[in-house]
């Protein structure tokens, strides 16, 4: 599916209208029926863990495997990992992605997945009363096969040894918000083979640590079997590292120069999940369409 938007004009008329009218806050964003609990729709169960991690040594993480209530061992479930995962799992926060899942693998809107939330990793304090020190920008905004690694070499052979999941590419998303959302990309660029869905919402695709290179190796690398959502707010962040809106504004032309399936949708928030949680049910339509 192609984007609607003219990315040399429309796109600076429209960030200067909406600025206009919503000012830097953005527009208010509310979650629709797809996101709360319906009545009669079966509920999935959700396990938590703890990983202390050797890729990335001396790190510990939380880790939450949700399996829908229409799971059956006998039959390969889709696959679909979220970073920053408690912030996609709560049942009040701005995606609240089981309730979606419930909902829509329920009216066979999506294939039965499971769902794994990870959360970044830290290391904990050495003294009582210290804070643990954060691994996500490391983890989450490097550049290369690290964090992939981590995924598919050590932490997922123990979902799948639990759970029968697919091996198919198709039937294998990961989906991030921020630096979660490059990170997701990232997973999926180094092995296309492993993940062939991604879902980015608000993506750091700028300066942090190299991702600002990634729509110009879109386009002078050859295409891969990728099927790709970005999210994108016309009041995000605008700082030292760049400019989000225009970097998944070059994103998006990236993909469609190059031919990708992809969806881009543009709109008027700023560095939270609100609009990408607003949209999610309709994301996974998306997404899941034509994947079994």
């Amino acid at each position: 599916m192609k984007v609607s938007i003219d990315f040399k004009l429309c796109w600076y008329v429209g960030w200067l209208c909406v600025s206009l009218v919503t000012g830097l806050q953005g527009a208010s964003y509310t979650l629709g029926a797809d996101s709360k609990a319906q009545e009669g729709v079966p509920k999935g169960t959700l396990h938590h863990g703890i990983w202390h991690s050797e890729i990335f040594p001396g790190t510990e993480r939380d880790y939450w495997i949700y399996v829908p209530a229409q799971y059956q061992r006998e039959e390969a479930a889709s696959l679909m990992v979220f970073n920053d995962g408690r912030s996609y799992l709560s049942e009040t926060g701005q995606f609240r992605v089981p309730t979606v899942f419930d909902n829509l693998i329920h009216r066979g809107d999506m294939p039965v997945t499971i769902a794994v939330f990870v959360n970044p990793g830290e290391i904990p304090s050495a003294q009582p009363g210290q804070a643990a020190r954060k691994n996500r920008s490391f983890e989450y905004d490097s550049l290369g096969d690290r964090y992939a690694r981590f995924l598919l070499e050590e932490f997922l052979p123990e979902v799948t040894r639990a759970y029968h999941v697919s091996d198919d590419p198709k039937r294998r998303a990961i989906c991030g918000i921020s630096s979660g959302g490059i990170a997701a990309f990232t997973v999926a660029w180094e092995r296309p083979d492993a993940f062939g869905l991604v879902v980015s919402h608000i993506g750091s695709f700028v300066n942090i640590r190299g991702g600002h290179v990634y729509p110009f190796l879109l386009r002078k690398t050859e295409k891969k079997p990728l099927k790709i959502f970005l999210q994108e707010g016309s009041n995000d962040l605008d700082n030292l590292h760049g400019h989000w809106p225009l970097a998944n504004q070059e994103m998006a032309a990236a993909l469609e120069f190059m031919g990708y399936d992809y969806r881009f949708v543009m709109g008027e928030g700023g560095h939270s999940g609100r609009h990408g949680g607003a949209i999610f049910p309709d994301t996974m339509r998306w997404l899941w369409k034509h994947s079994e």
